[in-house]
Parts: C-alpha cells; structure tokens; sequence
C-alpha cells in the first residue's frame, strides 16, 4: 500500500494540525542516542524532579485501600474541594466544586476549553509565541486562529492597543499563558489589568488562561486575569499539578469556569476519556493540600540553571536574548544566523538552525516556528547543570562556527 493510499484512509481534520514539533525533536535525539551519540536535550518541558514522597505515599494508600473503579467524570469530590480551596488560597478567586472539572492533563483541560467554545468560523486571538499545541487545537475546533506578534524587545508580551487593534465582531475567545511557555515570560498585574480593561469593553470574548507555570516563578506574586472586574464570568483559569509538583506522568489538569462552560466541558469529556486516574487523583489532592515547600526548592533550583544558561548565552554575538522571569524555558531571537553557512550546509529559519544543533553539536533545541515566532528557538533548562554547562557551551561553539 502506498502512502498515498494510508493517507486517504485518514479524516480530514487531520490535515488541519501537525505533529507536536517538541515531541517531534526529542524522537529525533532519541534515535540519535540510540546510535550511541552523546545526545543532551533541551527539548521537553518537563522537570526532572521526582514527584515528591509524601505525594507518593499518598498514591500507593490509595492502591492499598482499593481506591481502583471508575472516578466521576468531573473529578472525584475531595479533589474539587482541594482544586477550590487552592483557587481561592494562592488566587483569590472563587470557584464552587460544580464549576471545576478534572482532566488528563492540563492539554486535555485547553481542549476540552476550546471544543466547548469554539465554532467553526470564529475568531480565537492569541499572542505570538504560543504553547506549540494553541493554533493546532484551534484548527481542529474549526476556528480561526488571529495571531499578535511579539518580539524579544518587548520581553514577548503584548500591549493593550495590540490586543484592541485584533478584536472583531467575530472574536469569540482570547488564549494565552503566563508565566509563558516557550518564552518564560510573565504579565505583571499593571499589565494583565490594563488588558482586562480591554476585555471589559468586549463581553463577548471568553479568555482562556494556562497558568500551569504558576509556582515557576521567580519575580514574586503569580497574578490571574480572572481577578479583575467581572472576568471571572468568562475565563477559563487551567492549571496542574504537573509542573509545580514534577507530576507530569501523572496526568492531572484542570479548569476553574463558569458553570455552563464547566458543565460543557465535562459533557465532552464524558465521550472522550471520562474520569481521569483514580489514583493520580489521590495524588493530587496530597499535592494541592500540603505546603509547596517541595516546589519552591525545585523553583529555586530553576533560577540557578537560568542564570548559568543565561551568563553564557549572552557572550554570544548576535544572539538576541530577555532574562525569563518563570517557566524553565529561554526563547532567544537567533535570526542573525539565517544565511550564514557551516560545511557547505545554509541556516535558512528556525528548523535549520535546531537541525544544526543537533546534527553537529547533539543538543535537542525546539524551533521557534512550532511556537509561532520563526525567529527563535526554545531551550529548557529542566535538566542537570552539569548538562546545561556541557549544552551551552557546545551551542556557543556551533553558533560561533557559522560564518
């Protein structure tokens, strides 16, 4: 059977989305550690913390006292009460047990967001750059993604006449994160106020907000959109336990909405994945009820290896790059690159240039067109420093080499 032949097997909707480009580089580092080559990844956004103990026990007395059936769709009670005493506890806001829903992962939260809001045809801005999955989860909702493009000068993050200049009649939804992945940017409360102010001119559009970085945060207080005005009545505020507890093979997401968006939400869920791990639920609830003093270790960890990544990157010429206040990523602008040459071989765009990385020097990079800005690629420093030390100066040596 031809490839062709394959390809006309599959739905049409397909079409409309790509691969992940993050889990698509880190196959390509896979392969090449296979071959024996010293492959270093800077690709996946993952801590490389274990889950801490005390979760851990939690999970196992769960196995121990049978706790093994099938959970309600939503999520079990004592998690939404732990998910709700959380929102109002780390953001003052209120959201009751029936407006939260629990997921398979913060993913599986936006898109069950997105599938509950989106018609085909209607408008969903969101800031460049973006998590890889935001445009693609649009495309498959049938809506139409309406970028505002943002740069390294203005740290990534757009301004309120940006955000006016894209509203329509036809705007149905807003979706970003912050702190940011890929950019590790984060919006101040002056600035997330002064974007409200924007959206209270404009009833018609929801807001989705990740906020999974949360606790990545280096800067201080971690502030939500939803805190202002009467945003509360159309955002959708996702969260997890993924990042701020190193839970990510855990699988737990979720959403503070409004009750019809919530009831939506779970509606689709219940034909999609149902309840999610009844274990990793138990998981959760440990995670959200103790005190973060795990998490803030692991925060201060991430500083560390952001400074270190960033004192070394900054020696490079022509490197353009902001010092992230959260997240665990660095997004430099690296298109003083594009048309210069090593072996015969011409950097072009992004992809080049993370092809270059890893071909020539074994570091697995993300290109910035997955995230919606061609001109950069995405670095995660969730590995050891010993890596980050080793990865920095071989991307140094690269970069230098092009001529």
């Amino acid at each position: 059977m031809t490839n062709q032949e394959d390809k006309s097997m599959i739905a049409d909707r397909l079409n409309r989305i790509s691969e992940s480009e993050t889990i698509a580089m880190a196959k390509l580092g896979r392969a090449l550690k296979a071959e024996g080559k010293d492959i270093i990844s800077l690709s996946f956004g993952e801590p490389d913390f274990y889950t801490p103990d005390h979760i851990k026990i939690a999970a196992i007395a769960a196995i121990n006292d049978n706790f093994t059936f099938y959970t309600p769709v939503a999520g079990i009670p004592d998690l939404k009460e732990a998910i709700s005493a959380k929102f109002l506890r780390e953001n003052g806001l209120v959201y009751n047990t029936d407006q939260i829903v629990v997921s398979t992962g913060a993913k599986n939260s936006i898109m069950n967001a997105v599938l509950s809001l989106v018609n085909p045809g209607d408008e969903v801005i969101i800031p460049r750059p973006f998590w890889v999955s935001y445009a693609d989860m649009v495309n498959l909702a049938e809506g139409v993604n309406v970028f505002i493009d943002t740069d390294v000068e203005s740290n990534y993050k757009i301004t309120p006449a940006q955000l006016e200049e894209k509203i329509t009649n036809k705007t149905k939804l807003f979706m970003f994160s912050s702190p940011n992945n890929p950019s590790g940017m984060i919006y101040t409360e002056d600035e997330l106020k002064a974007l409200a102010d924007v959206f209270e001119r404009h009833p018609h559009i929801y807001i989705i907000s990740d906020e999974i970085y949360e606790h990545i945060n280096f800067g201080g207080k971690h502030y939500s959109i939803a805190n202002y005005g009467t945003l509360i009545n159309r955002t959708v505020t996702v969260n997890g336990v993924s990042k701020a507890f190193s839970m990510t093979g855990w699988r737990i997401g979720y959403i503070g909405a409004p009750k019809a968006i919530a009831y939506a939400c779970e509606k689709l869920q219940s034909q999609f994945t149902s309840g999610t791990n009844s274990i990793a639920q138990k998981a959760a609830i440990a995670a959200l009820n103790s005190d973060l003093t795990p998490t803030y270790r692991m925060r201060d960890a991430f500083k560390v290896r952001r400074d270190l990544c960033y004192n070394i990157l900054k020696e490079i010429p022509g490197l353009k790059l902001s010092l992230p206040p959260g997240a665990f990523y660095l997004f430099p602008d690296v298109s003083a690159f594009f048309g210069k040459s090593h072996n015969g071989h011409t950097i072009k765009n992004s992809q080049d240039l993370c092809m270059f990385l890893l071909n020539e020097v074994y570091v697995v990079t993300v290109a910035g067109s997955a995230f919606g800005n061609d001109n950069c690629i995405r670095m995660s420093y969730a590995t050891s420093e010993e890596n980050l030390m080793k990865a920095m100066e071989r991307i140094k040596q690269a970069l230098m080499s092009l001529k």
